[in-house]
C-alpha cells in the first residue's frame, strides 16, 4: 500500500514538473521544423489591408521542394509576377515575357527594384513561422497558441524600409504536432526611398499538400537558375590580367 501511494504521490509532483518542460513556443518551434523536414509543401498566403491603403497585394500562392526549388507569386492589382528560388539563384517573371534575377533588379529604378527587395527578404512558411515564434510570449488557448509582439518582434518583420511605432501580434495552428496555419497582424509607419506610409495589414498562411506537392519548372527558369553560378565560376576561373 505503502508503495501505490508513493507512486501516485510522485506521479502527481512529476506531473507539473514534466508540463513545464514543454512550452508554446517550444511548440511551435517543433511544429515548423516537422514541417521543414517535409519533402515538400504547398501554402496560400492572403493579405488583409484597410480599404484605403495604397497597396493592396493580392494571394500568394507557393510551393516547396525541400532541398530543391521554391515557387511563389506575388500580386499586386491586376499583375501577377511568378518567382522561383534555388538556393541563392533566382528567375522572377517580367512583362516582356522573359526572366531577370533579384540581382539583376537590385539596380532598377522602377517595379523591379521594389520586386528585388521582396524576393530578397522572402522566408519560406517553415522558417518564417519559426522566426515569429521568437517575436512574442506565447500562450496556449484551445488549439491557437497567440501571443502580442515585442517592440523588437514586431520590427523584426518589416523587411523593407525604416519602421517606426512597430506592433503586432501573431497566432499558430499545429495539427498532429505539424504547423498547419499561422496569422501575423502588424502596424506602423514605414519610411522607403524618402516615402514615408502607414502599414497596417493582416496576413495569413495556411499550409497543405504535404508530402503531396508537386512542381514543374519551366526549362527557360532552369536555364537561368542555372545560368549564375555558371558564369561566376567562369569569372573565378578566369586569368588573372597582366
Amino acid at each position: 500500500m505503502k508503495k501505490i501511494l508513493l507512486s501516485v504521490a510522485v506521479a502527481l509532483l512529476a506531473g507539473p514538473l514534466f508540463a513545464a518542460d514543454s512550452n508554446p513556443k517550444d511548440d511551435v518551434v517543433a511544429a515548423a521544423k516537422k514541417l521543414a523536414g517535409q519533402p515538400n509543401y504547398s501554402w496560400k498566403e492572403t493579405v488583409v489591408v484597410p480599404d484605403d491603403s495604397p497597396f493592396k497585394p493580392g494571394p500568394t500562392d507557393g510551393k516547396l521542394v525541400k532541398d530543391g526549388v521554391t515557387y511563389f507569386t506575388s500580386s499586386f492589382g491586376d499583375n501577377t509576377t511568378e518567382i522561383y528560388l534555388q538556393g541563392k539563384q533566382s528567375a522572377i517573371s517580367n512583362p516582356d515575357g522573359g526572366w531577370k534575377s533579384a540581382k539583376e533588379l537590385e539596380s532598377d529604378e522602377g517595379p523591379g527594384r521594389f520586386m528585388a527587395f521582396i524576393v530578397n527578404a522572402f522566408k519560406a512558411p517553415a522558417a518564417q513561422a519559426e522566426e515569429l515564434a521568437g517575436t512574442a510570449d506565447l500562450k496556449q488557448d484551445g488549439d491557437v497558441i497567440s501571443g502580442t509582439m515585442t517592440e523588437a518582434g514586431a520590427k523584426s518583420q518589416f523587411r523593407i524600409g525604416t519602421v517606426t511605432d512597430p506592433k503586432g501580434s501573431v497566432k499558430f495552428w499545429v495539427k498532429d504536432g505539424q504547423l498547419v496555419k499561422y496569422e501575423f497582424k502588424l502596424t506602423g509607419k514605414a519610411d522607403f526611398n524618402g516615402n514615408e506610409f502607414d502599414v497596417d495589414r493582416d496576413t495569413t498562411i495556411e499550409i497543405s499538400k504535404v508530402g503531396e506537392t508537386k512542381l514543374d519548372v519551366p526549362a527557360d527558369v532552369k536555364k537561368k537558375l542555372e545560368a549564375a553560378p555558371a558564369a561566376a565560376a567562369t569569372s573565378t576561373n578566369a586569368p588573372a590580367s597582366n
